[in-house]
């Protein structure tokens, strides 16, 4: 079967699954040739990221002071530290990312909704939720999107959703009916990865995530996202975000080349 006739297979399974009349048109309204290049301000398609749980205050202070000196889109970081995060980006343009249901995306989605709701009032712009693994492998599509349906209206108009779908665990099919829930729901991103799993972001998952949501929504890839050549990896599958804690390095990378490029 051809990827695409899978797309709207399944795409007719979750409709009559969650019995939503429209669901079938609303999750297909997809631009097949959407192309996305290498921007020259790569840096505004970065999410400056730091989650590691030993996280010190020291070490979120830095990484803010280099969101704003290189300009990236975010800094994405743990609940506690949203309000700081605010508070030293206050003034620019980066915005402040925080993560709901993280790594696991075990909890329930009323406590994923209550974590997406203090991290909006915190100063959180955008919120990746980490969905119930368990429960989207067990076929339980409604609570899935039920989950996702609850974080995006506790952000409401104040905040980006980004919906993880941590790949490595996941089939095709799996992929594809989590894509469809995340776009069905109105979130605004699908994501690859939280960076714990067992594997990371592949070209290959991100092309498949792009080819489900078409233009309709944002592709995030992280995960194993370490340099420069890795990042345009990702953005020529169809990713227009990318999540890196080694941002500075794939900006200098960048600078590198360009200096090269005038050099020569």
């Amino acid at each position: 079967m051809q990827r695409e006739e899978l797309i709207a297979k399944l795409a007719r399974e979750l409709a009559v699954e969650l019995g939503e009349e429209g669901f079938q048109n609303r999750a297909r309204e997809r631009v097949s040739d959407v192309k996305i290049t290498v921007p020259n301000d790569l840096a505004k398609l970065i999410d400056h990221t730091l989650l590691k749980p030993e996280a010190t205050y020291n070490e979120i202070e830095r990484l803010c002071f280099e969101a704003k000196e290189y300009g990236f889109a975010s800094v994405c970081v743990n609940p506690a530290y949203v309000h700081l995060a605010t508070r030293l980006l206050g003034g620019s343009p980066v915005k402040v990312c925080t993560v709901v249901g993280f790594p696991l995306g075990a909890t329930t989605y009323t406590m994923k909704a209550e974590e997406g709701k203090e991290a909006v009032v915190n100063g959180a712009a955008e919120i990746d939720m980490v969905i119930n693994l368990g429960a989207l492998k067990s076929g339980f599509y409604n609570l899935v999107y039920q989950e996702i349906k609850a974080v995006v209206e506790a952000a409401s108009c104040h905040a980006l959703t980004k919906v993880i779908l941590e790949t490595c665990f996941l089939t095709t099919e799996e992929k594809i009916k989590a894509c469809l829930l995340a776009q069905y729901a109105g979130a605004d991103f699908v994501k690859t990865s939280t960076g714990f799993g067992k594997a990371g972001a592949t070209a290959e998952d991100v092309a498949l995530m792009r080819q489900v949501v078409g233009g309709t929504m944002g592709v995030k890839a992280a995960g194993g996202i370490r340099d420069l050549a890795t990042a345009e990896a990702m953005i020529k599958a169809g990713a227009n975000r990318i999540g890196a804690s080694a941002g500075v390095k794939i900006m200098q990378e960048f600078a590198a080349r360009i200096a090269k490029g005038l050099e020569g």
